[in-house]
């Protein structure tokens, strides 16, 4: 469902979370070692640690996925949940540009930051335009 009051935001919010539900969070939570490789990144032989992070980082993705989901349908009313949501993603942008700038990451996590960033630029513009919003 679109709110008819914020079609733009809604819109946003459901392209956002079906993306990083299918791309990212459920990858992460099932298979985060595969989905690792797909990356490009090159895995230790004791990955025990590392599937753990994975399926951890997983899980909160495919609640904040869940959360959007549910926010897309008004997104007026779950203001806080578009907040995390963009505070998640400059977070996550900002890792991404560290990685490429230091040059410990594969290609396809740099590609990232162009997600990243279209996911922060236009989520912040469309934010400002809900009442209540902090911009």
């Amino acid at each position: 469902m679109i709110d008819p009051m914020y079609p733009g935001v809604s819109w946003f919010l459901w392209i956002v979370a079906v993306a990083f539900f299918l791309g990212s969070a459920l990858p992460l939570l099932l298979v985060p070692l595969r989905w690792g490789r797909a990356f490009g990144w090159t895995l230790p032989a004791e990955d025990r640690f590392t599937v753990y992070l994975g399926r951890c980082l997983g899980g909160v993705a495919v609640v904040l996925s869940l959360a959007t989901f549910r926010a897309a349908t008004a997104p007026a009313s779950y203001l806080g949940t578009l907040e995390i949501l963009l505070g998640a993603a400059t977070a996550l942008l900002a890792v991404h540009i560290h990685g490429a700038l230091s040059g410990g990451q594969p290609w396809q996590e740099n590609a990232e930051i162009a997600m990243y960033a279209g996911i922060v630029i236009p989520g912040l513009w469309l934010y400002a335009q809900l009442p209540g919003a902090l911009l």
